[in-house]
């Protein structure tokens, strides 16, 4: 399905049956991303799995592709498939729009997954490395931005034991485009500080990490942990920054766990 949301049209697809369940895939993958994990959960709950704009089906818009832009995306596929406070999850990217998304809306969200990412904004250094690769990319192109990704994103034990994960990875995020990629970025260098945000999440939350993502490693994920009142918080052993599509046994059994809990205390 398609929606339009100011300057841009945003693809989601829609699956399975019960609670709504929003996810949001990491940069620079689509919502193929998420099909490993929902496949396992479709007879109790309704996925909604939007492409970002910018990235699959999604177009890009007037760039760069900033937070608030991404977040009233969300707004708009809600909308459009008719759900008013579904659980939201959220990976690296996914949780950067997340926090945009609480601050804007909070009266839409039911529960939150932040997977994978971190609170604070990109430093100095980041911000710059950001910015040269938005230039980069559309100089050399995709293929050559995606396999320098490709370390960073999966992890070590993965790349090590499971190359048919890292080929199917690499499958999904070379359906992006240059432009697409660089107005992302050109996005996430601009996106704000949200660690004041965290003190301020009020709703069933939790953080998911992997032992092997040098991205966001443990530890930031404690940090965030720690900041929200009540929040759970959840390790994945041997996978990287890209955990759910690593792992999604492993991943699918924590955000069921997570979902009946939410269910529960509703």
């Amino acid at each position: 399905m398609l929606v339009r949301s100011d300057d841009a049209d945003i693809f989601y697809t829609v699956q399975g049956n019960g609670a709504p369940v929003v996810l949001l895939h990491p940069f620079p993958a689509n919502h193929r991303f998420w099909l490993p994990v929902v496949e396992q959960l479709l007879s109790r709950y309704k996925f909604i799995i939007p492409d970002l704009r910018g990235l699959g089906s999604s177009t890009i818009g007037d760039r760069p592709a900033y937070m608030s832009k991404h977040a009233e995306d969300m707004r708009r596929v809600c909308d459009d498939a008719g759900v008013e406070k579904p659980v939201f999850v959220g990976v690296s990217i996914g949780g950067y729009i997340l926090f945009e998304f609480w601050r804007r809306f909070r009266e839409r969200v039911g529960a939150l997954v932040f997977s994978n990412t971190k609170a604070a904004a990109d430093t100095a250094e980041a911000r710059k490395t950001r910015l040269e690769s938005a230039e980069q990319v559309q100089q050399r192109g995709p293929e050559f931005f995606i396999d320098a990704q490709l370390p960073k994103l999966i992890g070590e034990t993965t790349r090590r034991n499971r190359p048919d994960i890292v080929d199917e990875a690499r499958k999904i995020m070379m359906v992006s485009t240059a432009k697409g990629i660089a107005a992302i970025q050109l996005g996430m260098a601009e996106r704000p500080d949200s660690t004041p945000t965290l003190a301020m999440i009020d709703v069933p939350t939790l953080f998911v990490g992997g032992t092997d993502d040098t991205v966001t490693p443990p530890d930031e994920i404690e940090r965030m942990h720690k900041a929200v009142r009540r929040s759970q918080k959840r390790i994945i052993g041997a996978a990287g920054h890209f955990a759910a599509f690593e792992r999604p046994e492993e991943y699918a059994a924590l955000l069921r766990e997570f979902l009946a809990s939410v269910q529960h205390k509703g």
